[in-house]
């Protein structure tokens, strides 16, 4: 198998490649950002409800600006090989974030 190739553990992750997830108030920092970690792990939560699998780690490099069209690229780790996954928000709405994710197709 061609180290680019999705590894069948990483498959069902990959399948659920584009979802659009709402961060509620409490995620916000200050005037305009969710931290990182409330990003990563709403990454991993909606991904193992809807693959009945979570990533085993879930890494974004920094808080997500609470900006429509920001995007930043995380990275999900799952049985050693790792993913990055393209976050964008779609839409600010008071104290909620909306953001698509975006799972590549192959690995890293």
């Amino acid at each position: 198998m061609s180290a680019n190739r999705l590894h069948p553990i990483v498959r069902p992750l990959a399948v659920a490649a584009l979802a659009t997830f709402a961060l509620a108030g409490c995620g916000l920092l200050g005037p305009g950002s969710v931290s990182a970690d409330d990003v990563e792990t709403q990454i991993s939560d909606k991904l193992e409800a809807q693959v009945g699998q979570a990533p085993d780690e879930v890494s974004c490099p920094e808080d997500l600006p609470a900006e429509e069209g920001a995007e930043m690229t995380c990275v999900l780790v799952a049985d050693d090989q790792s993913i990055d996954v393209t976050v964008s928000v779609s839409s600010v709405e008071d104290d909620t974030v909306n953001f698509d994710i975006q799972v590549a197709d192959e690995v890293n």
